[in-house]
């Protein structure tokens, strides 16, 4: 690695620290977890120290990927009984998601701050003997020192899109180096492996994604159709919202609301109220909205009524007396809020149909693969660089449409939703596809064996 280079990028990340300190305690306030051990991120630990080289190092920085991290942990305990994980993240959502993970003998931290000093505590602390890093999380310090180790460390799932690609060139005496330093990469596409290469990594194989390889919670899948089956109205979802998104999003519906009062077309359950409440939608079909982050679910709650709209948040409904469809508030909502975290099996199975969050603005997109897996129909907008080939294989397939803005994808939603054979290809097709496409994770196991196999230093 180029030591001017590092040696620049080590003094920045050291005059980061103080802002990064500041970032947490302003994230705290939304979501405490970011105050937890907060000295982790730093090196410095409560847990005792390690005396031998047993442990595996899995590193999921946000909430999806520990989600396809506990997919492929499952998979290597079946194959290693008594293997002891060190799991580490970079968000709160993915911390307090991975506790589930731990078994006795595990241990969870924050990921260090990529800072010579908070990496060697971390490599001297606990003394992985292999280091697994899910989809992208490549930081230079963290590579040297596992090089300087003789530890092997191994990307999973990997993905790069070309505008990271074009990142990592920008910065190639930094970044080269520390992708040439991993001892493998498994990438998810051909497409993906090619640019893995550019950016100087050693690619071991191509296995597909491992998010193909998860089931949908089967208690949520038919809770939501239960719920679905006793809706008057078909449920329009917006999955995995982004900010600046459901600004666009909610003028659309806005505007299907006055074209539909304008037409007297059909009359709101709450417009036999009395009551004194905003004039609303009056629409055929229910929306329901979950942001992608739990920290901005006031906020967007406060951008639905800002549009004139009723909303009904998921955590003030009953499930025993049937959630949304016994709920008296939720009945007369034009907008029901996803407000929970780990039910996007639920959102899915009760929806006719979703538009694809992040895909509307420049960032990339969310994961389609489990609405495909779900049976729910998928409208995505123009960004998809995240998941490039999987979109783009989903649209072949006749799983998912692909619209140029918001409008389109509304008025092609709804279309979705008014033609029930066309929704039931769709439906089908996105099976199939999710069903064709699965393996990635036991092909990633096979692969890993020679690393675990390998006696500990």
């Amino acid at each position: 690695m180029s030591a001017p280079a590092l040696r620049l990028y080590s003094l920045l990340m050291w005059l980061g620290q103080p802002l990064l300190r500041r970032k947490l305690a302003r994230r705290g306030k939304q979501e405490p977890g970011y105050l937890q051990a907060v000295q982790e991120r730093f090196g410095h630990y409560t847990q005792p120290p390690e005396t031998a080289s047993e442990l595996v190092w899995l590193h999921a920085v946000s909430l999806g990927e520990t989600r396809t991290a506990a997919m492929l942990l499952k998979a290597l305990r079946a194959q290693h009984p008594g293997l002891r994980v060190l799991l580490t993240h970079g968000t709160a959502t993915g911390r307090a998601e991975g506790v589930a993970l731990l078994q006795p003998g595990d241990v969870q931290v924050w990921q260090p701050w990529d800072t010579p000093g908070a990496v060697a505590r971390f490599f001297g602390h606990f003394k992985p003997r292999l280091g697994l890093l899910m989809e992208t999380e490549i930081w230079p310090n963290t590579v040297a020192a596992a090089q300087a180790r003789a530890m092997p460390l191994v990307l999973v799932n990997g993905r790069l899109s070309e505008k990271s690609l074009r990142q990592a060139l920008k910065m190639s005496p930094l970044s080269m180096p520390a992708y040439a330093a991993l001892s493998a990469v498994y990438a998810q596409t051909d497409d993906d492996a090619r640019r893995f290469r550019q950016a100087g990594a050693a690619v071991a194989g191509v296995f597909g994604n491992l998010k193909f390889d998860a089931s949908p919670d089967d208690a949520q899948q038919e809770k939501g159709k239960s719920w679905r089956r006793m809706l008057a109205q078909p449920v329009l979802m917006f999955a995995s919202s982004r900010e600046g998104e459901e600004a666009l999003f909610l003028k659309e519906i806005s505007a299907v609301a006055q074209s539909e009062r304008a037409q007297g077309a059909i009359k709101n359950v709450a417009d036999l109220s009395q009551t004194q409440q905003p004039e609303g939608m009056g629409s055929r079909f229910k929306v329901l909205l979950v942001p992608r982050h739990p920290q901005r679910f006031n906020e967007v709650e406060a951008l639905v009524v800002q549009h004139g709209l009723r909303v009904s948040r998921r955590s003030g409904w009953d499930d025993a007396a049937g959630g949304p469809t016994a709920s008296l508030d939720a009945q007369q909502a034009d907008v029901w809020l996803g407000d929970s975290l780990g039910e996007m099996g639920l959102y899915y199975a009760m929806s006719d149909v979703a538009l694809l969050g992040g895909s509307f603005a420049p960032l990339g997109g969310q994961n389609l693969i489990e609405a495909a897996a779900c049976g729910c129909p998928v409208v995505m907008g123009p960004h998809t660089f995240n998941f490039t080939e999987a979109a783009e294989l989903a649209v072949e397939e006749g799983a998912a449409r692909r619209v140029v803005d918001m409008e389109q994808g509304v008025r092609t939603a709804r279309k979705l939703m008014d033609r029930p054979e066309a929704r039931a290809a769709a439906v089908a097709a996105g099976q199939a596809f999710a069903d064709r496409n699965r393996g990635a994770t036991a092909k990633t196991v096979s692969a890993l064996e020679g690393f675990l196999k390998a006696p500990a230093r």
